[in-house]
């Protein structure tokens, strides 16, 4: 979501033979120094010790991850007991890197963790979730496409990347629609060929394209996926299913530093947050990490805006940032299922955590102004 033109991750559902061969084995998953069980903490009751974790982030640092730059700039993940917490700029989805042990935490989404879990039997859970709601969309022109109902997409040129393919299917399939009926394009992530009019219609983020091309001048119309059938949640807080078992009180304390994070998001002034996030996206840019071209800060603005309305639903201001309901997970189970992967809500979802956090401090869950 970074240039006037370019970027975004998309679900990367595409499950490697590394993830299979490792998650068909018995794993000794590497957790780094610290980070056992038990925290370590000393006879006269100090705060406790979890060393050092690695979370790789779905996609390229910028305002997707305005929560956790808070929980470095403000110092939460110190105090939950954090040496050093590393975010690995993506785009990944976590899936492998998660089952080899390099990252102990993955931010993915209900597609790619679901289908590891039924295609590959993979070990993996989804303990809690930023988005509520599927960020994908169908983007068009109102004056090219103007494509508002699934089945506007009949007979149309829809340009999808590699990378989303399955989930576009998915979308068809949970609509009907059978792939004849249509032409797939396939593009990158420029949004260009849409603007040239080449497709009909581009396989989209809310916070990022559609922002971009309404940017550049042109009314849009969005065929959002949480409203057309496929509604699961997204930027999962993901882990295998050992370092769940083994690490419960950091996994506890690393969600409590998030929840602090992501309620400074929506407390905090809105230029305060895109100033923050130039800030470690610039860094990023200077270690080397994928980037754009530098951030528009009108645009990085209105994105954190409709990230909002992903987030912060009436569910999650009744029960706390990053919790999904019994409803939710049916919700994202259907999805899964129009897309061909039949999974139970306790063999992706495991809440115990999330649960107890507020259980235990409730008043963590007001994170509005």
């Amino acid at each position: 979501m970074a240039s006037p033109t370019t970027a975004r991750r998309g679900i990367r559902v595409r499950i490697v033979a590394l993830a299979a061969a490792l998650a068909a084995s018995s794993l000794v998953l590497g957790a780094c120094a610290s980070s056992s069980g038990a925290p370590a903490s000393g006879a006269s009751g100090e705060a406790a010790s979890y060393g050092d974790i690695s979370v790789q982030y779905s996609w390229i640092k910028n305002e997707e991850f305005a929560g956790e730059f808070y929980a470095y700039e403000n110092g939460y993940y110190d105090e939950a007991g954090f040496s050093e917490v590393t975010g690995v700029a993506g785009p990944d989805t976590g899936v492998a890197k998660l089952l080899s042990g390099s990252v102990q935490v993955a931010l993915s989404d209900a597609a790619s963790i679901g289908a590891a879990i039924a295609e590959q039997d993979a070990p993996l859970k989804i303990i809690g979730a930023t988005f509520q709601k599927n960020p994908f969309t169908i983007l068009s022109l109102q004056d090219g496409g103007d494509i508002e109902t699934p089945e506007d997409l009949i007979g149309k040129k829809i340009g999808v990347q590699d990378s989303n393919a399955s989930v576009f299917k998915a979308l068809l399939a949970a609509n009907g629609i059978d792939e004849s009926e249509l032409t797939i394009v396939p593009v990158d992530f420029d949004p260009t060929p849409l603007i040239n009019g080449e497709v009909d219609g581009f396989m989209a983020y809310l916070t990022n394209e559609a922002i971009t091309v309404e940017l550049a001048g042109y009314p849009v119309t969005n065929l959002a996926y949480a409203e057309n059938g496929l509604p699961y949640v997204a930027e999962t807080f993901s882990v295998t299913d050992q370092y769940l078992a083994e690490n419960k009180d950091l996994l506890k304390a690393f969600l409590i530093a998030e929840i602090k994070g992501w309620t400074d998001v929506f407390t905090e002034p809105t230029d305060a947050t895109v100033d923050l996030v130039v800030k470690y996206y610039n860094e990023s840019a200077a270690a080397g990490d994928l980037t754009f071209g530098d951030l528009d800060p009108e645009k990085t603005a209105m994105a954190l805006e409709a990230e909002k309305l992903l987030i912060s639903t009436d569910e999650t201001e009744a029960n706390g940032l990053f919790t999904i309901s019994d409803d939710l997970q049916e919700q994202t189970l259907a999805s899964l299922e129009a897309s061909g992967w039949e999974l139970e809500a306790d063999q992706l979802f495991d809440t115990s955590i999330i649960d107890e956090i507020y259980e235990e401090q409730p008043e963590l869950k007001d994170y509005l102004p």
